[in-house]
């Protein structure tokens, strides 16, 4: 019965088909949270602090502005809402300090929130903000990570024996790093709608988020509702990056709002308040000690990670230090491993998962040290790394992660092939710089859900918890329907995003997509596939174990007689014609749960560097990803050319710069620098197979692999342009210009 999916398999998963949903985007056919209208539609602002600590003494509201409805405080709120919930990790202290809804008393970092304002239009609630007073009582600002402020966060884990291994070692090298909070800075910016009926009780909440269930669990705890008395929906979202992960704190003083007036209304965040108010990724501290034998062999590791968290903890901004820390031994057979992490309140809005998410500050700490033990050992660095790969797999590391599957040395070996670097590359008058970078990733993990139906006429709707935000949903997972049940890909519709109707799910964040969401829809349609066979054997008058699978997706008998899967479907809705007992219909439900799976690559880069000015180019970037079974070669590529762009970014142009007040000096695209497709360099491709064991797809995460190899491949080479010093991105001309003169940077 498992012949039609073999037999389908080389015309759906693994085919590089376009996208399918682009021609609706494409075409204006859209609808972004912003374009929703509804009758009475009132709009809301927000009075941010301009301080980046401060005590909040008094706030008076305007008694009355044009078009002014309300303006609600942390005081009118009183007990109606509470903060957002923390999640933290396994074995993580963490500190009882979350982001409250509106700021009652605190000022903990610049543009966050104070009063909600809501007026007939968008623009006379801005008029109305302006009339706001506070009265501010200004504080001094901690901006340091280092500087010993309260700690948000902490978590320590040493496994093997560390100590020894360190004296043992014949070679014991140190680098310290320091990675920059970067903006996610998606196309569209955060928004939220909120309608309230108070007739039924329901509110229904759309959200500019990444799927529909998180938003709904974090606003039913803060709101103080049942989970099935709020609804959210989610629209087309103009990407997200992890930055939508998380209901934002204004959201709920919206939905007080809708229930406060009866009417509806909204919320379109403008790109200062981005930039504000929006969580940032990145901001790390690392400090790394290799120790290793005189042959290179990888003894040990120590690092101390100082993670800048913010103000507050938002319900995942404890998450990225804490894989960060979990990978700190990377690709690599190390033994012994102990890691430090303090993760340290400052006075800037809080950080949370950006692409990445962790896993490329650790790569890059790690890639670093590496290219540093090669110089120490006067080894090539990609020998280095050869000779200390893993190759067993399942393999345990020390700090308790277990990876399911890798070729790891293929990776190297693939992106050594395609770099072919010479010095020729450089030109005259510039220094050229070779550079690897490799690193593992966890994916997927926890559970994801799916509902399919079979139409009587042979359509196919999969409903599932996992939620597009331009990633390519509609297409993979059509793909995997339709090659499980042998249809059409054009006989499959997909549906997402509404709480009401899809089941629920975990969502789309982590690289889990395809693993986790896709695996669910097999789990599904394997169900409806045992449902059809059973009606075929009845239909036909034959024996259950005489039925199969045709390569066209119908079912036959072992006389050759055969059931085309559109008339079993519409028997299926017939109950006179179905076994005895059989409920009516051709659906399924389930859920999918495994343990992490682990992508991995190796990445490598030429840079050029001019010694007059200290600009940097990069000549070429290869790109080498382990994702298991890719569905897609077409959308998979254009995941890691899209992270390879926004690693680039993090590497060469991108830091939210704060001066000594907290104020954000890097507050909107004149000062904060983004990579253009003029800019971009020539990235070369490919992608090595280790399927993963622990899902039906043999499926791992393509999502983030080019955000998190190419700032350790890009890195190295700069090291190595620079002659083996290391400078902390991103590396403007001024500040690799310095570093070539000898002067601290």
């Amino acid at each position: 019965m498992g012949t039609a999916v073999d037999a389908t398999r080389a015309r759906l998963i693994g085919q590089p088909l376009p996208r399918r949903e682009d021609e609706r985007i494409l075409r204006g056919r859209t609808s972004y949270l912003d374009d929703i209208e509804l009758p009475e539609l009132a709009h809301a602002a927000f009075v941010r602090s301009p301080h980046a600590h401060a005590r909040v003494n008094e706030i008076r509201a305007p008694a009355e502005a044009p078009g002014l409805l309300t303006v609600i405080t942390a005081e009118s709120l009183g007990e109606r809402v509470r903060p957002f919930p923390v999640q933290a990790p396994p074995e993580m202290e963490t500190a009882d300090e979350p982001h409250p809804v509106l700021a009652a008393g605190e000022i903990r970092y610049v543009g966050q929130a104070v009063a909600a304002v809501v007026a007939e239009t968008r623009a006379l609630a801005e008029d109305a903000a302006d009339l706001v007073e506070v009265d501010y009582e200004p504080l001094e600002p901690v901006l340091d990570p280092r500087a010993g402020g309260p700690r948000l966060t902490h978590w320590t884990r040493s496994s093997g024996d560390v100590e020894g291994s360190f004296e043992r070692a014949d070679h014991v090298v140190s680098t310290s790093h320091s990675i920059p909070r970067v903006v996610a800075s998606p196309m569209e910016t955060r928004g939220t709608v909120a309608s309230w009926d108070s007739g039924s009780g329901m509110l229904t909440m759309w959200v500019s988020a990444q799927d529909p269930h998180r938003p709904l669990s974090q606003l039913a705890h803060s709101l103080r509702r049942p989970e099935d008395s709020i609804r959210v929906i989610v629209p087309d979202v103009g990407g997200a990056f992890g930055s939508k992960g998380v209901a934002a704190p204004e959201s709920a003083a919206l939905a007080i709002a809708a229930m406060d007036l009866g009417r509806p209304v909204k919320w379109a965040e403008d790109r200062l308040e981005n930039f504000l108010s929006a969580y940032q990724g990145r901001g790390m501290d690392v400090d790394v000690e290799l120790a290793l034998a005189a042959d290179g062999r990888m003894l040990a590791l120590r690092a101390r990670i100082f993670a800048d968290l913010g103000g507050y903890l938002l319900t995942t901004t404890a998450i990225p230090a804490h894989t960060t820390a979990m990978l700190m031994t990377g690709v690599y057979d190390i033994g012994a491993a102990e890691v430090n992490v303090v993760g340290a309140q400052t006075h800037k809005v809080p950080t949370g998962p950006y692409r990445g998410a962790g896993r490329p500050e650790a790569a890059y700490a790690l890639e670093l040290t590496v290219d540093a033990a090669a110089r120490e050992l006067e080894m090539d660095p990609v020998e280095l790394r050869r000779v200390n790969l893993i190759s067993e797999f399942p393999h345990e590391t020390p700090l308790g992660f277990t990876y399911d599957s890798g070729e790891y040395a293929r990776c190297l070996q693939r992106a050594a092939e395609l770099a072919e670097f010479t010095e020729q590359d450089a030109g005259t008058g510039r220094r050229l710089g070779t550079g690897v970078g490799m690193y593992v990733e966890r994916a997927g993990g926890m559970w994801e859900s799916a509902h399919v139906t079979v139409e009587p006429d042979g359509r196919v709707i999969v409903r599932s918890g996992s939620n597009p935000h331009g990633q390519g949903h509609d297409t993979v997972f059509a793909q995997i329907a339709a090659e499980r049940l042998g249809v059409d890909i054009g006989d499959v519709a997909l549906r997402f995003g509404d709480s009401a109707i899809v089941p629920r799910g975990v969502g789309s964040f982590a690289s889990r997509s395809v693993a986790m969401g896709g695996s669910a829809i097999v789990r599904a349609i394997d169900d409806i596939r045992d449902k059809c066979a059973t009606i075929a054997a009845h239909l036909l008058e034959a024996p259950p174990e005489e039925i199969a699978w045709t390569s066209d997706g119908g079912l036959s008998a072992g006389d050759g007689r055969e059931l085309s899967l559109r008339e079993i479907a519409a028997a299926a809705y017939q109950p006179p014609r179905l076994p005895a007992g059989m409920e009516p219909g051709l659906e399924a439900s389930a859920r999918f749960a495994s343990n992490q799976v682990f992508s991995s690559g190796a990445y490598a880069a030429a840079v050029a560097i001019d010694e007059a000015t200290g600009r940097l180019e990069v000549l070429k970037l290869v790109a080498v990803d382990d994702a298991g079974v890719i569905v897609n070669p077409l959308l998979a590529d254009g995941q890691v050319i899209g992270g390879a762009a926004q690693g680039l970014g993090a590497t060469l142009v991108e830091e939210a710069v704060y001066d000594e007040n907290g104020q954000l000096r890097t507050g909107s695209y004149a000062d904060y620098s983004l990579m253009t497709a003029v800019e971009m360099p020539h990235i070369e491709t490919d992608f090595v197979e280790s399927p993963s064991p622990l899902n039906p797809l043999g499926a791992k995460g393509i999502g983030e692999g080019g955000a998190i190899g190419t700032p350790a491949a890009i890195g190295n080479a700069v090291v190595q342009a620079l002659g083996g010093r290391i400078v902390h991105p991103p590396y403007t001309a001024e500040k690799l210009w310095h570093a070539m003169q000898g002067e601290s940077t």
